[in-house]
């Protein structure tokens, strides 16, 4: 039989309703985002970003999910339609896009507080107790049925998810909550440069992760309030926070992995430099994030393809990869993989080697390449004998992008300005002769 514990926890997130808010640019990731929302990038060799928040409550049995978005949308609604269309309504089940509509007025998206806001009549539609709001561009995984059962204990009108990270690791970069012994919100200072301490953890500090709890009429009431609030940034860390922990019951929730000690995995992958990193930690033999995990699946749409392919085993050319990830329709064609990562229906071709590199969907790398620490964007298709990240000043001739710590981004639009500037060399050249 199962527990009261169970059975408590299942009641709670049956009375759930949870807002994914996906509308983000990405500006500091640059290119990858010129096309697609932060959500709807690539990672993990065959998923997108918003496949974890959305895996969270799924695995959490919080099965009506809202997904607000709005900055260049479409690949993240079309991947949310593939993916996450199967939920059926007349079961108490939907994963639903609500992109801006300006139900409200006539503004887009102003800010987080905002964007729920102006969903407040599909919100209450659903007649939740709880809802909760998530940040779409985190890649975590989290049971969100301990959050719920705290937050109930409590008595908290809103309870914020936090990790516990050291003070210098937090200074001008997280949302920083003072609490008391008791986990009550005191204070919410956004990116401070000297954050408050942990009571009776100095040199730690709780850092909102920007994933919320509130009682569904006390959202609404806060959120009527801030919209008549003049000069309001329509923010929940800049204006809905601040405005309520004087009053009313606020409570810190702190982020932790039953099966893990340590600080619990938790990635911004918000720059081109923690982007790769994080895709990179995931060829270690015993990353921190398991994604092979049967009891927390990442649900993903999934094309159907074939196996990857290693052909050629000569002394000349062998195609191999090593503490690589290899997704499925790639073909490595006498080449070497080392310490990479590829997602799906990529084609390395002969003689190339390529090491430490995250090469999204559909790209395709032509002989004699070599490449190193770098991001190669979807369906890029790498001329013959090209080199890259090996020299940063010919990667920067050449257009591509290189990072603080030396990741070279290579994009379609970059590699069609540089066969331009090629086939304009080539020409000058033979004018001259």
């Amino acid at each position: 039989m199962p527990s009261y514990a169970n059975r408590y926890i299942s009641s709670l997130t049956r009375e759930t309703y949870a807002l994914i808010l996906a509308g983000g640019r990405g500006s500091r990731l640059h290119e990858l985002t010129d096309w697609r929302a932060k959500p709807a990038v690539y990672f993990g060799g065959k998923h997108r970003i918003i496949d974890f928040p959305l895996s969270n409550c799924i695995n959490s049995g919080i099965r009506r999910v809202g997904i607000a978005t709005q900055y260049k949308s479409h690949s993240l609604i079309r991947h949310v339609n593939r993916a996450w269309g199967h939920f059926k309504k007349e079961l108490g089940e939907s994963v639903e896009i609500l992109p801006a509509s300006q139900r409200y007025g006539d503004d887009w998206y102003c800010g987080t507080a905002d964007a729920v806001f102006q969903n407040m009549d599909i919100i209450r539609h659903e007649l939740p107790k709880y809802v909760m709001i998530l940040s779409g561009d985190h890649v975590y995984r989290m049971d969100y049925g301990g959050l719920l059962a705290k937050h109930v204990e409590t008595g908290a009108d809103m309870t914020v998810c936090c990790l516990e990270v050291p003070c210098e690791e937090a200074a001008n970069t997280f949302g920083v909550m003072t609490v008391d012994e008791s986990k009550r919100v005191r204070r919410f200072d956004e990116k401070p440069a000297t954050p408050s301490s942990i009571p009776g953890k100095p040199g730690t500090c709780l850092a909102s992760m920007g994933n919320y709890v509130f009682n569904t009429e006390f959202l609404f009431e806060q959120l009527k309030k801030d919209a008549a609030t003049e000069g309001s940034g329509r923010d929940f860390g800049h204006d809905i926070i601040p405005a309520i922990i004087e009053e009313h019951n606020v409570f810190a929730y702190p982020f932790r992995d039953p099966n893990y000690q340590g600080q619990p995995y938790w990635r911004d992958v918000g720059t081109l430099d923690s982007f790769w990193e994080a895709n990179m930690e995931l060829v270690m033999p015993e990353p921190q994030l398991d994604l092979y995990d049967p009891t927390w699946p990442i649900w993903t749409y999934q094309e159907q393809l074939p196996p990857a392919k290693f052909i050629f085993d000569n002394e000349d050319r062998r195609g191999m990869a090593v503490d690589s990830t290899v997704s499925g329709g790639c073909i490595i064609s006498g080449s070497l993989v080392r310490k990479s990562l590829l997602f799906s229906n990529v084609h390395i071709h002969s003689y190339c080697q390529i090491e430490e590199s995250v090469i999204l969907p559909g790209a395709k790398v032509q002989r004699n390449c070599k490449i190193k620490r770098a991001i190669i964007d979807r369906s890029c298709e790498i001329p013959e004998g090209l080199e890259i990240g090996y020299d940063h000043k010919a990667d920067l001739d050449n257009g591509f992008r290189v990072s603080n710590k030396g990741i070279v981004l290579v994009t379609r639009d970059m590699l069609t300005e540089l066969n331009k500037k090629l086939k304009q060399q080539e020409h000058a050249n033979k004018r001259l002769a």
